[in-house]
């Protein structure tokens, strides 16, 4: 059986000449000896001529950032790493975005796609981003434990290994600037909320949902091989990461144990449209309409629609999502055409989760009534016997108390990745 071991670190580059040479250094005391660095620093074109002082500014740290690599490349006390740098050009005249090819979406695409022409399919590809910190093991750890799941296939539904992609655990390190810092810790504990929900909905009803997974661009890592399997990523400005990874959820699976960690920075950006950046930017005053805790009861009319799945099989019921599914779908047909195309009830179910995945997942969530947050973390925390205030606030409460709730958040989670890999094979039905 062949072993995964050489990969590929991908990084887009935009403004980020400081975090940058950080990156090196970090990647420069990994224990894994056996990878490569590709960087694509990109802009739009016109932003080396623009009058908006944040595109110019962009650009020319972008410029200085290639210059910086350049001298990597070339540096004596750096040969070892400089040997394994690749430089993407998408930032100088003549050489940036066009049109409607831009953003971080097209900086990923660019970098896959130029690991794709120097590797085979057994390469891994380790996507980060400049302003991230990772352990000096962070690569030897997601290879070693991508060829123990290469050794495990029999076990687990027969996915081919190379079809599985790795959501990296996260955390947010504080900056140290109390407004940041507590919309950051808002933004990260709507993701947290937006996971253990759908853990404890799915283990309510003993399904399977295969979208249990949080998408960051840096915190990815798959298989150039199920990469291509999967056809690639779609290069969108913003969200490219979690249709990537819907894309290896639907085909084969996305683990979300893991021993490795990323630490991204959680700041103010205008670099995507939407994420960590943007959210931050907006602040506590926008998080209730962009980023609410979505209602408990909410997930769990999820969860109870994919119980039914294996159902649904023998004839059609009406599920907690039919009203919803034929608005979205225009039709009043939900489940025979999936009948007749698949003639059994392990294909049927699957075809139903696909159909129904973490896009409709999300946007059923966004139609039914809320809450408020505060009320919806009480509710979580009352689940897991976590302790919190009965005055807690968001806007209020003391930064220290919100970061300790973030951090039992974390623990939390990381229990349940753990057991949702042990039934992550499981069909339901």
């Amino acid at each position: 059986m062949t072993q995964f071991r050489h990969a590929s670190v991908a990084i887009p580059v935009l403004d980020e000449v400081e975090n940058i040479s950080k990156m090196i250094q970090i990647l420069c005391r990994q224990t894994y000896g056996y990878f490569d660095i590709y960087v694509c620093v990109n802009n739009p074109d016109d932003w080396c001529s623009s009058a908006d002082p944040y595109h110019i500014s962009a650009y020319r740290s972008n410029q200085e950032t290639l210059r910086y690599l350049s001298e990597v490349s070339q540096s004596a006390d750096m040969r070892a790493i400089g040997r394994r740098l690749h430089i993407i050009d998408c930032s100088s005249p003549g050489r940036g975005w066009a049109g409607k090819r831009k953003g971080v979406g097209w900086a990923r695409k660019m970098l896959f796609d130029s690991i794709a022409k120097g590797h085979d399919d057994d390469e891994l590809v380790v996507s980060l981003d400049a302003d991230t910190e990772i352990s000096p093991d962070y690569i030897d750890t997601v290879v070693s434990e991508f060829n123990a799941w290469k050794g495990q296939e029999a076990m687990d539904r027969h996915i081919d290994a190379q079809i599985r992609a790795l959501a990296v655990p996260y955390y947010h390190p504080l900056s140290g600037d109390m407004v940041t810092d507590r919309a950051m810790l808002r933004y990260e504990i709507y993701m947290r909320h937006y996971l253990i929900s759908l853990f404890d909905a799915s283990a309510s009803f003993k399904t399977h949902i295969p979208y249990t997974f949080s998408a960051l661009g840096s915190a990815m890592v798959f298989p150039l091989g199920g990469y291509k399997k999967v056809g690639g990523i779609t290069p969108l400005q913003g969200g490219e990461d979690f249709y990537l990874l819907q894309k290896f959820a639907k085909a084969g699976a996305v683990v979300v144990d893991s021993e490795a960690l990323v630490k991204p920075q959680g700041r103010v950006s205008r670099r995507v449209p939407f994420g960590t950046g943007p959210a931050i930017a907006g602040g506590l005053e926008a998080m209730e309409t962009k980023y609410p805790l979505y209602s408990y009861r909410s997930f769990l009319e999820v969860a109870r629609t994919y119980s039914m799945f294996p159902s649904l099989y023998d004839g059609d019921k009406e599920t907690p999502m039919s009203d919803f599914l034929r608005a979205q779908l225009s039709t009043d047909d939900l489940w025979q055409p999936l009948r007749d195309n698949f003639k059994t009830r392990a294909h049927f179910v699957h075809a139903c989760a696909e159909r129904v995945d973490g896009l409709r997942i999300l946007q059923y969530l966004k139609s039914r009534p809320l809450t408020t947050a505060e009320e919806e973390i009480k509710s979580l925390c009352s689940r897991h016997d976590i302790s919190i205030s009965d005055h807690f606030c968001f806007e209020e409460s003391p930064l220290a108390e919100i970061d300790k709730l973030r951090g039992d958040l974390f623990t939390l989670e990381s229990m349940l990745r753990k057991g949702k890999n042990r039934c992550d094979g499981q069909m339901v039905g």
